[in-house]
């Protein structure tokens, strides 16, 4: 399978990087280095993650302070958004 991140969740991940290496920019390097692992896992395993809070879509837990959600779709896995634990999740409808 192929992973792909939409740009909402390349955003989100470009947001967690910014924030961490504002303080240790190893530390933020690392962390995506993280991301990119698991999103690989992903591409050979998709059904890893749980069902997701959103119809149709699958979450994983990244890190302990990170969620990503996914959608699959045929023969590709559609990163949706990586969301800090402490975020309510799905938001809110406006």
């Amino acid at each position: 399978m192929t992973v792909v991140w939409t740009p909402e969740a390349l955003q989100d991940r470009e947001d967690v990087w910014d924030y961490i290496a504002e303080d240790n920019p190893a530390a933020a390097a690392r962390m995506d280095e993280l991301f990119s692992a698991v999103a690989g896992r992903l591409a050979v395993h998709a059904q890893l993650g749980r069902p997701g809070k959103i119809a149709g879509t699958r979450e994983m837990i990244a890190h302990e302070n990170y969620r990503l959600v996914y959608e699959i779709d045929g023969d590709d896995v559609w990163v949706l958004a990586l969301v800090h634990t402490s975020r309510r999740w799905p938001p809110p409808r406006r």
